[in-house]
């Protein structure tokens, strides 16, 4: 915290990160997917709810604010890396880990941005134990319905549904890395390393597995850094909100680049 401190010269506020959102090109009524850092943005007046507040105000009553609330804790225990549990502990875990709760179930390596926004009065979150989306605002019933439990990540999902509706990616001090919606891309292309998994979920029945799409984000920097030199990556905004470099883009554009990349060069 007093490294934030140093590096910050004046504390933001809601009304200068607001300010910085309308700069950076977020207007009222858009429906806009955020992957966010707020140790990035500097030393925050009110920390994460300030965030959250610029967003909705940027947004206004018209827009839609979404957010992904994933919680990967939740996941077949014998894929787990960081950490890997004991064998002799995943029927335990299978047994008794319980079941997805909007509610209730926290976020996993999302920051505490999403995690305070999924808690906030108004948001509605998609019921899959996995790889949930948040969001408040005229389109959040219809963006976290229906979330299909296996290819959480593809057409029948949240990500689908902002496709749809022609929804902005806003990345607020991150990289591509982070930046599900080319999980949706993944889905679409057809590539030489395309597998499915066995995975597995707690439900109120108890342990239920399924198929599902292995996905691989670590090529997606270069994705981005290509997108961001082709003409279809004219239209991404670059700027600052806070200290944080971001960047705000069309999802539709993103995903269809995407697909094209990942087909061309996902080769072996």
């Amino acid at each position: 915290m007093q490294k934030l401190v140093s590096e910050t010269e004046s504390p933001a506020t809601v009304a200068s990160l607001k300010a910085d959102l309308g700069a950076l090109g977020v207007t009222p009524g858009m429906v806009v997917l955020v992957h966010s850092s707020l140790s990035a943005m500097g030393w925050v007046c009110g920390g994460p709810v300030a965030v959250i507040l610029a967003l909705q105000e940027a947004l206004g009553p018209d827009g839609t604010l979404v957010m992904p609330t994933h919680s990967s804790d939740l996941t077949e225990p014998s894929r787990w890396e960081s950490p890997p549990v004991p064998e002799s502990w995943w029927p335990i875990i299978r047994q008794s880990m319980p079941a997805f709760d909007p509610d209730l179930t926290p976020t996993r390596s999302m920051g505490v941005i999403p995690e305070t926004f999924r808690k906030q009065k108004g948001v509605l979150r998609s019921d899959h134990p996995h790889v949930s989306v948040s969001a408040r605002g005229p389109r959040a019933q219809e963006i976290t319905a229906d979330h299909c439990l296996a290819n959480g990540l593809g057409e029948d999902s949240p990500l689908g549904r902002l496709y749809d509706l022609r929804a902005h990616v806003l990345l607020l001090g991150v990289g591509h890395e982070r930046n599900t919606s080319m999980h949706l891309a993944e889905y679409r292309a057809d590539y030489a390393t395309k597998r499915t998994i066995e995975d597995g979920a707690p439900a109120a029945t108890g342990w239920i597995a399924f198929s599902e799409f292995e996905t691989d984000s670590s090529d997606f920097d270069r994705v981005g850094e290509a997108f961001l030199q082709s003409e279809a990556g004219h239209a991404v905004r670059r700027g600052r909100v806070g200290l944080a470099d971001s960047q705000l883009m069309p999802q539709r554009d993103l995903v269809d680049f995407a697909v094209s990349w990942l087909e061309e060069n996902r080769t072996s």
